[in-house]
């Protein structure tokens, strides 16, 4: 039998079992810990809190964590044929197999390691929702433990906490509050997503599909030039990176944003989708930093669109 239909068979005998799982335990387990911003969250083992140096949970005297790392879902099927395909490197097998968990069933490795010289026990557990609102997110959940640390964290403490690993929805207000620059003024757009460090999309209309309806991007960067000279240029190598085609600058101006200095370029593409597109993007220049705002419209919306996407770029407060 194929590694593939393997995978698939003991997905199938398990899934009832995990969904049953999660539904018993649901009345008398304390509610998962979701880390600040984090979709993914579980129960942490007694003496770990949440962790202030990465996305998950340590105990900093035992030199113990758990990370959580949310996953595009289109990688999913490769991280899960390669972890029955070969090991993480370093990594010596001791256990493969399937562990159901608060939302579904999850596919866990665990052994021994290495790591700057002390003996490590490592758990990796990659997770996927098997029902309800949350299918669209998968996890990749790490455990390490040194040795000195295994009779506060055992292979069945470290296990207890894996099997209540839960999915929320995105916590947009969380990552919003997480995000060094303020939105006074969203001048009718809604937030659709704030990706912590420094990142937001904001859209007009009634769905998430931004191909379908104007939208706004403001981002924070670092490596802007210091010298007026180099600032055009710079912002209209900004744009290249766009994933838009035909991209055509129609006009790139020095302008004052908010008291600072800025470009303003205008620009013609097309979308992903083929259709043409108009769309404005600033770059307000701050000392070793810039703040860029960009907005998106068909060209029959531009007039009307304009002006809301300038109210948005003077409404914005860096932290």
């Amino acid at each position: 039998m194929s590694p593939e239909s393997s995978v698939g068979m003991l997905r199938s005998l398990f899934l009832l079992l995990a969904l049953w799982a999660g539904t018993a335990a649901a009345a008398t387990a304390a509610d998962p810990v979701f880390p600040p911003g984090q979709r993914i969250g579980l129960v942490p083992p007694a003496g770990m809190s949440v962790s202030q140096r990465f996305a998950g949970f340590d105990d900093d005297a035992n030199k113990a964590g758990i990370s959580l790392v949310e996953l595009p879902l289109p990688a999913y099927e490769s991280v899960e044929k390669s972890m029955f395909d070969r090991p993480p490197p370093g990594l010596t097998v001791l256990t493969r197999g399937m562990l159901p968990f608060t939302d579904g069933i999850g596919f866990l490795i665990a052994g021994t390691s290495v790591i700057s010289g002390t003996p490590m026990h490592q758990w990796f557990l990659l997770a996927r929702s098997a029902a309800g609102r949350n299918t669209d997110v998968a996890a990749l959940v790490t455990a390490v433990v040194p040795d000195k640390a295994l009779s506060v964290y055992s292979d069945k403490v470290v296990r207890a906490a894996l099997a209540t690993v839960a999915f929320r929805p995105p916590p947009t207000a969380e990552r919003v509050a997480m995000l060094p620059f303020k939105l006074h003024e969203l001048a009718g757009f809604r937030i659709m997503q704030a990706l912590p460090p420094g990142s937001m999309i904001l859209t007009d209309g009634p769905t998430d599909d931004i191909t379908k309806q104007p939208y706004m991007i403001v981002t924070i960067g670092t490596g802007a030039p210091a010298e007026a000279d180099g600032r055009a240029r710079f912002a209209r190598d900004l744009l290249s990176t766009a994933p838009l085609k035909d991209i055509t600058i129609t006009s790139t101006d020095a302008i004052r944003i908010s008291n600072l200095p800025g470009i303003e370029v205008r620009a013609t593409a097309t979308d992903l989708r083929g259709d043409p597109i108009k769309l404005v993007q600033w770059v307000r220049f701050g000392v070793g930093g810039y703040l860029r705002v960009i907005g998106v419209v068909a060209p029959d919306g531009w007039d009307k669109m304009f002006d809301r996407f300038r109210a948005v770029r003077d409404g914005i407060e860096l932290h």
